[in-house]
This record gives C-alpha cells, sequence and structure tokens, in this order.
C-alpha cells in the first residue's frame, strides 16, 4: 500500500529500535489502568507519563491513527501517537494495532516515547507489514507478520534489480526496496546518481525524475530489471516535485516557483506523455506548497490528487483528464489510497487534548461518494 510517507504526510507509529521490536509480546496488555477519574486531559497527562502504557489507552488519548496501511490479506495496521499538549518536547506514548479482516483485533503493542524522537511508519506487504526504519540506511526496519509477530530483516548494500512484488521503503539518501519473498532490505539497482525522486509500481519497474547537474530540464526515467527503458522531459518553464506509479500510470506534479500547477501523466507504461493543467483542480488555489500535495494512483489508474489537510479530487476515469472534488464528512488531515479504497483520516493537526469534530479513520469502497466511520469490532 501506498502509505503517507511519500507525500510529506506526518507518519507517526512506533518508536522503538529492531532489538527491541523483536521483543515485543504482540498482544500484550500490560501496564497501567487509566480509570476514568479526572477527565479526558488528567487521563491524556497519564498515558504520555506512563513508563508502560496500556494499547488501549494510548488509542482513546489519541483518538485517531495518524496512519493506516493494508497487506495483501486486507489486515490493516493502524499506528497512533499521543504526544506532549504543551511543548514538542517530554513525554509521548505510541501504538500500533493490528485489525484482521473481519475487523476484529489480532495484535497490538503500545510503548513510551520522546516527543522529540523521530517517528516510526509502516507499509504493508504480501504476508503483513514492514516498518519502514527512522533514519538513514536499513538499520531500524523489522516485519511483522499479520498476526503481529515480528520477523528480522536482512539488510544488504548489494543493489537488487527490483522485480514485482518489491516495495519502496525509502525514497531516497539512501534509496531502499524490501522484497517480502525473502525479507531482505537493499538499495535498488539502476538509480542514477542525480535521481531526486523514486516510485516503484507493482511490476517492479523503477520510475525516477532526475535533475541533471546541467541546465537540462528534469527527466522521468523508467527502468525495468536494472535496463534503462525510456524517459522524457519535464516540459518548461516546469520542474518535477512528487511522483507516483501504478498499473501503466504514472504521474508527476508539476511545480513553478512555490507552487504546483499541474500534471505530467502517462496511462500507457511512458509510450505517451501529456499535461494536464486544468481538468477541474483549481491549482493556484493550493496554498500549502509542493511538499504538502498528496498524489497517488488507484489500482484502475485514477489519480488522486489533493493536500493535506484541505480539498481533494479525483479523476473521472482512467484517462485522467478530468477530475471532480470529494465530498468529505469531515475535514481531513491525510488520505491516502489501497487499491480502489480511500482512506481518509480526520485529527487535529498538532497535540491536543480534546477531539476534533469527525475525528478517526473513514473508508470509501466506492470512489468517495459514502464514507464509513471505522469502528472496532472487538
Amino acid at each position: 500500500m501506498a502509505s503517507l510517507t511519500k507525500h510529506g504526510r506526518r507518519r507517526a507509529g512506533l518508536v522503538a529500535a529492531a532489538s527491541v521490536a523483536l521483543a515485543l509480546t504482540a498482544c500484550g496488555r500490560g501496564g497501567s489502568d487509566d480509570g476514568d477519574y479526572g477527565g479526558r486531559e488528567a487521563r491524556y497527562k497519564r498515558v504520555i507519563e506512563d513508563a508502560h502504557p496500556r494499547p488501549a489507552s494510548v488509542i482513546e488519548a489519541a483518538g485517531a491513527p495518524t496512519d493506516v496501511v493494508r497487506a495483501e490479506d486486507g489486515s490493516l495496521l493502524l499506528t497512533y501517537n499521543a504526544g506532549n499538549v504543551e511543548d514538542d518536547e517530554g513525554p509521548a506514548a505510541t501504538a500500533w494495532r493490528i485489525v484482521g479482516p473481519d475487523g476484529h483485533t489480532v495484535a497490538e503493542h503500545a510503548e513510551h516515547a520522546d516527543a522529540e524522537a523521530a517517528p516510526a511508519a509502516f507499509k504493508g506487504v504480501r504476508g503483513g507489514f514492514v516498518r519502514v526504519p527512522p533514519g538513514e540506511g536499513a538499520e531500524g526496519a523489522y516485519a511483522l507478520d499479520v498476526r503481529g509477530k515480528p520477523h528480522k530483516v536482512i539488510s544488504t548494500e548489494t543493489p537488487l534489480r527490483t522485480r514485482p512484488g518489491d516495495v519502496l521503503l525509502a525514497e531516497l539518501e539512501p534509496s531502499l526496496i524490501y522484497r517480502p519473498a525473502t525479507r531482505t532490505v537493499a538499495p535498488p539497482a539502476g538509480v542514477l546518481d542525480d535521481a531526486i525522486r523514486l516510485a516503484i509500481d507493482e511490476r517492479g519497474t523503477a520510475w525516477s525524475l532526475d535533475q541533471p547537474l546541467t541546465e537540462d530540464p528534469n527527466c522521468v526515467v523508467w527502468q525495468h530489471d536494472g535496463r534503462i527503458l525510456g524517459s522524457t522531459a519535464v516540459p518548461k518553464p516546469y520542474t518535477g516535485g512528487i511522483l507516483a506509479a501504478r498499473g501503466g500510470t504514472v504521474a508527476l506534479s508539476l511545480t513553478r516557483g512555490e507552487g504546483v500547477r499541474g500534471l505530467l501523466v502517462t496511462t500507457d507504461g511512458g509510450e505517451h506523455w501529456r499535461t494536464v493543467l486544468t481538468g477541474g483542480i483549481p491549482w493556484r488555489d493550493l496554498k500549502r506548497g509542493p511538499e504538502s500535495l498528496v498524489l497517488e494512483v488507484l489500482a484502475d489508474g485514477r489519480l488522486l490528487v489533493g493536500e493535506e489537510g484541505g480539498r481533494y479530487w479525483l479523476a473521472d476515469d482512467h484517462a485522467n483528464s478530468a477530475f471532480h472534488e470529494l465530498r468529505t464528512p469531515a475535514k481531513f488531515t491525510s488520505m491516502t489510497v489501497d487499491g480502489t479504497t480511500l482512506y481518509g483520516i480526520a485529527d487535529a493537526t498538532t497535540a491536543t487534548y480534546d477531539l476534533v469534530k469527525g475525528e478517526g479513520l473513514w473508508i470509501s469502497r466506492d470512489g468517495g461518494r459514502e464514507w464509513r466511520r471505522y469502528e472496532q469490532h472487538g
């Protein structure tokens, strides 16, 4: 699943070293019992100060997940974070919960954390989930199966030629892919030194945005099995921004100055490219900057475009030439896609004791026409 990472979105989850993660008891519910005394603010403070918080307590305090990713079998992993409200320093608490396809919890874990620590993220893969390493290199990456059992991953500096099933784990500095079949983390082979963006589709084709050191324009390059298949220049006067790829559809946001002004799109694997500068999206109304752009590809080739904490548009068809604005049941701080399912999260933009209107996870399986609020079945 394309998780919230590649768009500069908020990423939060379990903050822990791999050695700690491998010692987890996935369904452990030890720790303090918050009780109902003292009101929400008091309970929240007790949770973030607790050295051994209960997963349910962290989840109740957080109010909404910070991210959701889906494994191949339909299991969801939701991550939660409760940070220090008064300051960006001090204590915090994090938790994850794995929910099976039937909607019931199968594993969960919580930890005391530091509000200044870089939060972690997970990606959904075949057989479960993989933790995105928190810094440069593969240190801190580990796998969780759909039952919540942790597994070590193999880290190698030898580049691997991308193939179907590989998942982009870290985009740059350095680029890393994850191969579920062997639980291996490695750099992808053949990525050029001047690549500033990277995407890998489900066919194993690697797409990169290259920025030459010369006056030449940015260029999208695609390769498979370590062999370059083609390239196309980014049209002037634009430079490239965010890159997304799936099933033959590839999109690059086009920026000019401090704003996003359109898309460069192919729907046939790079045979033909066109620019989308209108299509029903009021590009000049996007005020949050290029790094806040949301750009994802649904399994049917349609594009989702929007802004974190703002408005979102979905393509009318696979041609991606016309878009309509999505009506959402609450103001989403983030939205992501898995297959053709949309996941929207309504949450406060900073740590707070109170909940915002409609706070929580919302799911749409019909292109945003109807949304249902996610509810835990037990």
